[in-house]
């Protein structure tokens, strides 16, 4: 099993190893969180870890690979893109109103973005870049971070155990669901370039 080193670590070091490998997987989702997360329930099933211990330690781990991201979009705030774009924008075609009107869009629904997104495979890391970029308050990003984690962590964890020794035939689904998750992402992409297109030639007659 290509993936035979992350349960290597997990059964090695126990809560440690697994609260060590969501926070990796946060920085660098490649590496992938529901392996860890099933793996981490079938190990409840003939180990000393419990879901609950589990659960928290994913949770940890996550919340933790959150804030580091948070902490980069902070370096990198909205002033240092503005003077990047109105620099560099014109070879993107993106103009400095462009930021600003996405500066406004998360100020305005980002609390839902970073708490959903924890749903959703890759970007579930990444939107606590424009967290931290927005200068969104901390304590409610690691609320909303929190709680969405610990919701998909505990059904992952709690699939794990049920199915067992099975524990991989739910990463076909998985997948599955990856997949629709990424089709919908990238039409939702497409409609707003449309949208915003369309708003740019109104604009301009």
């Amino acid at each position: 099993m290509e993936s035979s080193w992350i349960t290597d670590i997990m059964e090695k070091f126990g809560y440690f190893g697994i609260s060590f490998l969501i926070f990796i997987e946060n920085i660098f989702p490649p590496i992938p969180s529901e392996i860890i997360l099933t793996f981490g329930g079938f190990m409840t099933t003939y180990s000393s870890l419990s879901i609950l211990g589990v659960t928290v330690a994913s949770t940890i781990g996550s919340v933790l690979g959150a804030i580091v991201l948070y902490g980069i979009g902070r370096l990198v705030d909205i002033k240092k893109l503005e003077r990047i774009i109105s620099k560099w924008g014109h070879i993107l075609r993106l103009q400095m109103d462009d930021i600003q009107r996405a500066d406004l869009w998360f100020s305005k629904y980002g609390s839902w973005a970073v708490f959903f997104c924890r749903f959703v495979p890759l970007i579930r890391s990444l939107i606590s870049l424009p967290a931290g970029m927005t200068h969104m308050n901390f304590g409610l990003f690691l609320l909303l971070t929190t709680l969405g984690s610990a919701i998909w962590n505990i059904v992952l964890v709690y699939i794990g155990a049920i199915l067992g020794e099975s524990w991989q035939s739910i990463l076909t689904f998985l997948d599955i669901y990856s997949n629709i998750v990424y089709v919908l992402i990238i039409l939702m992409i497409i409609v707003i370039i449309i949208w915003f297109i369309r708003k740019r030639i109104m604009k301009n007659n």
